[in-house]
């Protein structure tokens, strides 16, 4: 790490030149050999006493000594005598080696000692902002700083946007980009991991769940499992003990994966407002792997992955978006599911009926503006989910009976 910064501050060289390198390591070896060779005169089973070339080996090898030593006190201090003098960098360097920073703790550090110290304030701002998106997902959420940093990042979004800047505006576009990739992935390894656990108590409820649907079943075999004996959930630990474990490990995975949705939401509204909102439609319609996961999340995590999908679904109307077709198929294709199985109960309420009537116009907008295959395929999957689920919402009844429509004019 010291060297990277020599070599970051005006070409600074710490290390010695090659010939002088060269000569100390042909020193060396040279007074390695004159030692083996003292060394096997002297355990030589007749020699009694020493001759005089002995004796004179036995000082070449002394002197030989003395000059790697002399070398390397040369190569230790060469360095000071060359280049130029940063009393600034000394005390960098001091401060660095004592606290032994990681390269990987802060790229941002990195970024800024590699370009030099005259850095463009643009891309300084860039760091900034992006350093304080990259801290909110670290913070825990019950932090009394976590609200702190909101409103810094909020409060640099909202002053690039308002400057106008096309270079501000890209920075805004950028952070916010790489935030919600970022975020996004920390939303799924957490719901992943709560459903690791879920999944890791016995045979029984792995194979339960690998069925479809069978998620909905699990949670009835856990309350029948508390009840019958540990023997037939083939376990040999307590049964308290281990439903009291996984309980504790499934809130923190809960809390987690609520905290990195709600960030998620608040993210998305930036974008929105920073005309950055394609980027995250284009990372929403891939994660097929979030979405899956949402299916059976808590009711809070569905509230805010709901509205996000919500926001970015309107916005491709409403903001008229120019994105490919086929980004709009995979939006569709994979998020209906959760509007369908969401939980909309009066616990957590997710969309009021104004909202949900808008959305299904919006949907129908949406899905009017496909080819008919692709419409095919949209309206035959929601049709399946909508008979299966307990809710009413969303009723695209209107964009199936007018696919049918226009079907049968297809064939006349």
């Amino acid at each position: 790490m010291a060297n990277e910064l020599a070599l970051a501050y005006g070409g600074y060289n710490t290390r010695p030149p090659a010939l002088l390198k060269a000569i100390f390591m042909t020193t060396v070896n040279t007074a390695a050999k004159t030692l083996v060779a003292v060394a096997s005169s002297a355990k030589a089973e007749h020699a009694e006493r020493w001759k005089v070339g002995d004796h004179l080996r036995f000082v070449m090898m002394l002197m030989t000594w003395f000059a790697v030593w002399a070398l390397r006190v040369l190569m230790d201090h060469f360095p000071c005598s060359v280049g130029p003098s940063h009393p600034f960098l000394l005390e960098g360097l001091s401060s660095v080696g004592a606290l032994d920073i990681a390269p990987s703790s802060s790229p941002c550090l990195d970024m800024i000692l590699h370009e030099g110290s005259d850095v463009p304030p643009v891309k300084a701002l860039g760091r900034a902002l992006s350093h304080i998106l990259t801290l909110l997902n670290e913070i825990p959420a019950t932090s009394r700083k976590y609200q702190f940093a909101v409103a810094i990042a909020d409060k640099i979004v909202n002053q690039n946007a308002r400057e106008g800047n096309v270079e501000l505006l890209h920075i805004n576009r950028v952070a916010l980009s790489s935030a919600f990739s970022r975020t996004s992935g920390l939303l799924y390894r957490s719901l992943q991991s709560g459903q690791t656990v879920d999944n890791s108590g016995t045979w029984t409820s792995r194979l339960i769940n690998s069925i479809p649907l069978g998620s909905y079943v699990a949670s009835y075999v856990k309350v029948i499992s508390s009840i019958l004996p540990s023997a037939i959930t083939g376990t040999f630990l307590s049964q308290n003990q281990r439903q009291l474990a996984l309980a504790s490990k499934e809130r923190a995975d809960d809390v987690a994966a609520e905290k990195h949705a709600q960030e998620l939401l608040w993210i998305t509204n930036k974008m929105r407002s920073c005309d950055a909102v394609d980027e995250a439609v284009l990372q929403w319609s891939l994660a097929s792997g979030l979405c899956s996961l949402s299916l059976t999340a808590n009711p809070r995590v569905q509230g805010f992955i709901v509205k996000i999908s919500a926001l970015l679904l309107r916005d491709l109307i409403h903001a008229n978006l120019e994105v490919p077709s086929q980004v709009k198929f995979r939006l569709l294709v994979l998020w209906l599911p959760l509007f369908c199985f969401a939980d909309n109960g009066l616990a957590y309420p997710i969309l009021t009926g104004y909202e949900k009537m808008e959305m299904e116009r919006v949907m129908d907008d949406l899905i009017s503006s496909l080819p008919a295959l692709d419409q095919e395929v949209i309206l035959t999957n929601w049709l399946q989910d909508f008979t299966i689920c307990s809710s009413d919402w969303p009723n695209l009844q209107l964009a199936y009976d007018r696919w049918c429509q226009t079907t049968r004019k297809l064939i006349a």
